[in-house]
């Protein structure tokens, strides 16, 4: 019998491997980037002190109330833009950016793109 993984387990262990070679600084904090069937999620962290300093995400009302879908790609551009707006605000404009195991292209890479248009550097 083959013992076959999941997508999830899969996404998982891809998320693992990138971890051990990625890693959030105070100069320079990781873009984290979640998606799942309905929404997605993008948070910039520390992982020094381990603290979320800017989150977004298509659940919040602001981000929500300016889309028609939350998990198509032109929700995952505004999502990168949103991000990046309360990450320059906060200061930060280079970041490391996760994309969580997940495949670099369709709303992953949108929203990197959307990102760094705002003015994020990675």
């Amino acid at each position: 019998m083959i013992n076959k993984k999941s997508r999830s387990e899969v996404r998982a262990k891809k998320h693992r491997r990138l971890r051990n070679r990625i890693s959030g600084t105070a100069s320079t904090p990781r873009l984290a980037v979640f998606r799942s069937n309905n929404h997605m999620y993008a948070q910039i962290i520390d992982d020094t002190v381990g603290k979320t300093l800017v989150s977004a995400s298509t659940v919040q009302k602001e981000v929500k109330a300016e889309l028609e879908k939350t998990n198509d790609v032109a929700a995952a551009a505004h999502l990168g833009t949103v991000i990046a707006k309360r990450a320059i605000e906060k200061g930060i404009t280079t970041v490391v950016f996760d994309r969580g195991g997940f495949i670099y292209q369709g709303k992953i890479q949108a929203l990197a793109d959307a990102a760094r248009e705002a003015g994020l550097n990675f």
